[in-house]
């Protein structure tokens, strides 16, 4: 008889654990509705810097971080780059677990079909897919908060930047649905849309088009003799909020199902990339009048979704957490040091930095040659140069390394003829950079020894259980305040990449790329509570699923944190202190030196926040 009941007992466990969370949560809600999960939306103002928004500058952002949470500690992860903090985003999880290391990334030696080579910009969709399709259709080798939503039976969206948001759903299942309108809806040689016939015939009857609309002047960015755009991307962004007010959030209502949402803004980073404003100067860089045109669209933009909720009925019962993937800094192209300098390049100002001037640099010091990755010989004595990456070669057959330009940063993989001699290879790479006057930080892969001058990839969170190709080298460039009443507003940093000096960049490990705007509102976070613990985007996705009552699984050990003292009902007390972590110097002085915060938790956990490289 007790064994018959151990029997069933078992059974009927098994059978509790299947039931779906959201299946219990729909249970409730029929009985109870006060208990339903909450709602969440999470609104990504890509490139948003903490100190730009003001009451003037972006008023509904303001309102938030004033009536709700204030993150005045917030952090973008390393590299300050958007689809490697899309990937934390989505995930919860630290770079080196998910793998995204660049927005431009060699993904193996099997060329990636859509961009007919073995380097992909992680900001096409049709890239995104085929490198999926290779890692076995989860590249990141985490589940997102967005896919395991959708898998417990919560009505899903994503609408935004083309590139982040393919990315919060891209380990998805094919039975579970979530709806992504990006810029590159109804384009070309893009992926289809797909969703059930309710959507289309709202489209319809709401009169929006199923092609989502170009930048436009918004998307030009000129070039070193015309300035870039005037205007900020408002028609597209129309489009988005049009898609999410009139056909996302009105069907949502209908289910009468809590809904994850994700918003992306374009705005301010497409607009700070491109501005006009500065045309090879420094002042007023990325601050000028285009740039907080662009930052006004976005909080515009949060205030039409708000409004909808309002009209809905949902506000009340929404939590909106607002985050930026990073930073911002103004470009500079002057260098006294780089061997690059001293060639003419028809698209470049006399005596600046070229595009791939890192690339040039070392092959001119290594007498290696330089490819671009279609084979093409580059000669900077000549004019060409590289632009995005290259490849550093014996001869035109023995692929060593390829460089791969991220802004504010490049990177350096190795191929198999390049690990032969690992060791080697890096020191005299090393050997070189650490006299330019724009290196101010290096980070080398555990893998291949210590390298005097360097840290380790580990001790910048990029080495984890990632099973995409790990880059052997970061190089992460110059950043300088000016002098300003905020200093990391006016960050002026070296960039490698074809846009102008004046415009915007970021990429590399200054304050002013790290301190992301952050915030949140809603039933479950405190009212006007100023949070100075450290935060970062790796933390956004745990603090959300627990919201809502699930658990993201985790293969890797680079987990983000629950912000427990935003909640209501939390008053933890964590030990934060700041760390200086300085590798061993060069003969010529040169140590990259890196400033962290480490938070300790009650049951001894720890967590890295990283702050800024020191200026040499």
């Amino acid at each position: 008889m007790s064994h018959s009941l151990s029997k069933v007992s078992k059974i009927l466990l098994s059978a509790l654990i299947s039931f779906s969370i959201t299946d219990v949560a729909m249970a409730q809600e029929k009985n109870n509705p006060a208990i339903a999960p909450h709602n969440i939306i999470i609104f990504v103002a890509d490139g948003l810097r903490y100190g730009m928004v003001t009451p003037q500058n972006a008023p509904t952002l303001a309102a938030v971080k004033n009536q709700g949470v204030d993150f005045q500690n917030s952090h973008s992860l390393y590299p300050t780059i958007t689809t490697v903090n899309a990937s934390a985003i989505a995930t919860g999880h630290g770079i080196g677990d998910t793998g995204e290391f660049a927005n431009n990334m060699y993904a193996g030696d099997i060329p990636i079909t859509s961009s007919k080579g073995v380097i992909g910009d992680m900001e096409d969709e049709a890239v995104l897919n085929d490198i999926n399709n290779l890692y076995g259709g989860n590249y990141l080798n985490e589940q997102s908060l967005i896919s395991l939503a959708a898998s417990k039976g919560f009505n899903t969206a994503i609408i935004g930047k083309e590139g982040p948001t393919l990315i919060q759903n891209i380990n998805s299942k094919k039975t579970a649905e979530t709806l992504i309108f990006s810029d590159a809806t109804g384009i070309k040689g893009k992926p289809q849309l797909t969703m059930s016939s309710k959507y289309y015939k709202a489209f319809k009857d709401a009169g929006i088009e199923l092609t989502a609309p170009s930048r436009g002047e918004n998307g030009g960015h000129g070039d070193m003799n015309i300035p870039g755009t005037k205007v900020a991307n408002i028609n597209q962004q129309q489009w988005f909020t049009d898609v999410t007010n009139k056909i996302i959030l009105p069907q949502f209502k209908d289910d009468k199902k809590p809904f994850v949402m994700l918003y992306w803004s374009r705005d301010p980073d497409g607009t700070q990339h491109n501005e006009g404003d500065s045309l090879n100067q420094i002042d007023p860089g990325i601050n000028g009048e285009t740039s907080l045109k662009a930052i006004r669209n976005a909080s515009d933009n949060l205030q039409s979704i708000i409004d909808t909720l309002k009209k809905l009925g949902l506000y009340d019962s929404t939590d909106i957490f607002v985050t930026a993937d990073h930073g911002f800094t103004t470009i500079s192209k002057q260098s006294n040091t780089s061997e690059s300098t001293k060639y003419n390049y028809p698209d470049v100002p006399k005596r600046f930095l070229p595009p791939g001037f890192v690339a040039i640099d070392i092959a001119k010091a290594l007498k290696l040659p330089l490819y671009k990755t279609n084979g093409e010989l580059i000669d900077a004595q000549s004019g060409s140069h590289p632009n995005g990456a290259s490849i550093l070669a014996k001869d035109g057959k023995t692929a060593l390394a390829y460089i791969v330009a991220l802004g504010g940063s490049d990177m350096i993989y190795l191929t198999e003829n390049g690990k032969k001699d690992a060791p080697n290879l890096i020191k005299q790479i090393i050997g070189t950079i650490k006299n330019q006057d724009y290196t101010w930080g290096i980070f080398v892969d555990e893998q291949y020894g210590s390298f005097d001058g360097a840290l380790k990839m580990s001790d910048v969170g990029l080495s984890g259980s990632a099973i995409t190709p790990k880059p052997a080298i970061y190089i992460s460039f110059t950043a300088k305040s000016l002098n300003c009443t905020n200093p990391e507003l006016c960050v002026v940093s070296i960039a490698d990449t074809s846009l102008q000096q004046g415009q915007g960049i970021h990429g590399s490990l200054s304050r002013g790329e790290t301190r992301n705007f952050m915030a949140a509102i809603g039933p479950d976070f405190k009212s006007k509570f100023v949070n100075k613990t450290p935060i970062s985007n790796a933390d956004i996705a745990p603090t959300l699923a627990k919201i809502i009552g699930l658990e993201l699984p985790a293969k890797g050990n680079l987990k983000g944190r629950v912000i427990d003292e935003a909640l209501k009902g939390h008053d933890p007390v964590y030990g934060v202190k700041p760390i200086t972590l300085k590798a061993t110097p060069l003969d010529n002085g040169f140590a990259t030196t890196l400033h962290y915060q480490e938070l300790t938790t009650k049951d001894g956990k720890k967590y890295r926040y990283y702050d800024y490289l020191e200026a040499k």
